[in-house]
């Protein structure tokens, strides 16, 4: 399984999901990554997650078709 990662800003405590996904380059868009959480294409931390805000924190992972994102 590939894994990209992703690093917040200093100061930062979390990245929202669609954000995390649209910067890692998951997503061309907002967007559609909006569509792909709501129709439950995306895992975070192992489990299905409709939740377009869901907030990532340091440790925590995203997965969608098989490319792991990882916070840090």
């Amino acid at each position: 399984m590939k894994t990209e990662k992703i690093e917040l800003l200093p100061g930062e405590e979390y990245i929202r999901l669609d954000n995390a996904l649209k910067s890692a380059g998951f997503f061309a868009t907002g967007g559609q990554a909006k569509i792909e959480i709501q129709s439950g294409h995306v895992k975070v931390n192992g489990e299905i997650c409709l939740q377009r805000g869901k907030k990532l924190r340091p440790g925590d992972t995203a997965e969608v078709d098989g490319v792991i994102l990882e916070v840090f």
